[in-house]
């Protein structure tokens, strides 16, 4: 049988779909991937659809798509997304596959491949068994549902995406944007999922533990904002930051400017400083030779310990190795 997939030397996506799916979540898929390019300008991915039955796939809305391939493409996938489906299925219902989709799942490469759903795409990982004993999310409306049907599962509801190595979750459409972004960063480093994002017009980063959605989704009306303090504060990471000169930049109190600064970023200053700098970190690691106690004193964290501290607890890996992962094991040790 011929390969599903033309361009072995790229990573293999398949975006598993089934009646009732959400185009927008079928169409981030390849619009994300199919941005990250090298930089002599190659395609890094090669991204196709299939169903359980290839042919017309329902859609939520007046229109269907045409799938030309089935359940086949699993097998050669490096990576597998499954959005989610407004036709409630076995998954959903019942917290099991139903015979079709328990033969796809039987033909993806485990272990081997990664599999990510988005929204309640989790319900289908979670009834093939992927998430028993791992931490998960799925879209906050169907937590309740999701505990019912599988309580092995370690639910989080109030998180954008969750990552377990070998399998992840996202909670809803946008936050299924964020996970995809992570995916291809952890493939191809910061620089190649910032222009991914810039050509999308996103944020190129939000981190899998910011909230679902604020508590309080319509702040009371005013005047300013935080914009100008997380403007100024981008251009000065390599030096120390108080709450207190942030707060001035918007001639705030503190108190006042932590509130509304988590009302607008959904997160606290501290937090949201901490994340910037770790990305600074990851670009000057992936782009250049600096020692790892120059690209800590540049990113704002002062020590090369204070460095793998943030970098271990953000990503799970020492400044020297995510080094190797980006460029190769010829460098600088660090």
């Amino acid at each position: 049988m011929a390969s599903v997939f033309a361009h072995p030397d790229r990573h293999r996506v398949a975006v598993l779909v089934r009646h009732g799916m959400l185009p927008f979540e079928l169409g981030m898929a390849h619009r994300l991937f199919g941005r990250a390019v090298s930089a002599s300008g190659e395609p890094l991915y090669e991204v196709v659809t299939c169903a359980l039955v290839p042919g017309e796939v329902r859609t939520d809305s007046d229109v269907s798509v045409n799938v030309a391939h089935g359940p086949e493409a699993l097998a050669e996938a490096d990576t597998v997304i499954v959005p989610a489906a407004n036709e409630k299925d076995e998954p959903q219902t019942e917290g099991r596959l139903g015979p079709a989709l328990a033969g796809a799942f039987a033909r993806i490469r485990r272990p081997g491949t990664r599999v990510a759903s988005i929204c309640t795409g989790a319900f289908v990982l979670a009834a093939a068994g992927l998430l028993d004993g791992r931490r998960a999310t799925t879209h906050w409306q169907a937590a309740d549902q999701f505990r019912a049907l599988f309580p092995s599962v370690e639910l989080d509801p109030d998180v954008l995406y969750t990552d377990e190595g070998d399998v992840l979750t996202s909670a809803g459409d946008a936050s299924g944007i964020d996970l995809l972004l992570h995916l291809i960063r952890l493939d191809h480093g910061s620089a190649v999922a910032g222009e991914v994002a810039r050509g999308a017009v996103v944020a190129p980063h939000r981190d899998g533990g910011q909230a679902q959605f604020i508590r309080r989704p319509v702040p009371a009306p005013r005047g300013s904002s935080t914009t100008q303090a997380r403007a100024w504060a981008l251009t000065r990471l390599d030096r120390p930051l108080t709450l207190a000169e942030l707060a001035a930049r918007e001639s705030m109190s503190v108190r006042t400017f932590s509130r509304r600064f988590r009302e607008e970023v959904g997160m606290t200053p501290v937090r949201w400083l901490t994340q910037r700098r770790v990305e600074r970190a990851c670009r000057l690691l992936e782009e250049t030779d600096l020692p790892v106690d120059q690209v800590a004193a540049e990113a704002g964290f002062g020590t090369a310990a204070s460095l793998r501290m943030h970098l271990r607890d953000a990503l799970g890996v020492s400044p020297s190795a995510y080094r190797r992962t980006f460029r190769g094991g010829s460098l600088p040790p660090g």
